[in-house]
């Protein structure tokens, strides 16, 4: 098998691996009543400050619309909680309620081990060449995406 072979079936398959196991590390006993979809949405909205639906919804390239049908029921499963801006009733926070935030570091949890093991046992200089590596399938897939 040629490196152009090795390259396709490395990327096919830890494509859909990466997806199908990061849906079962994700949604354990604790976390069950979600979607890796839902693990999304929450990873979107952060632990950080508030944020409104257009920004979720642009960060995620979902409509408003798309991402309230999530978000209804992220607020219903107890991860998400909407308030009201103080200065502008008509603005709506969102943020990550204490469940939220514990499904939040458990998701990072998982990132952080995967990104652990991608660099296990590298020295600097592979290293370096594999973050350009990467940083080229990155700017293929957000070329990519404008196209499409």
């Amino acid at each position: 098998m040629d490196s152009y072979d090795t390259f396709n079936h490395i990327l096919v398959k830890l494509f859909n691996d990466i997806m199908d196991i990061e849906q079962k590390a994700i949604i354990t006993d604790t976390f069950k009543d979600i979607t890796n979809n839902d693990m999304h949405v929450i990873e979107a909205i952060g632990i950080g400050a508030p944020k409104n639906m257009s920004s979720i919804a642009k960060q995620l390239r979902v409509t408003t619309g798309t991402l309230t049908i999530s978000m209804n029921s992220l607020v219903k499963k107890g991860y998400v909680k909407r308030e009201r801006s103080e200065q502008d009733r008509r603005v709506v926070y969102i943020m990550l309620t204490a469940k939220g935030k514990l499904a939040y570091r458990h998701h990072e949890e998982f990132h952080k081990k995967m990104t652990e093991a991608l660099v296990r046992d590298m020295d600097p200089e592979e290293s370096r060449l594999l973050v350009r590596a990467m940083t080229n399938l990155k700017e293929f897939f957000e070329e990519y995406k404008e196209k499409i």
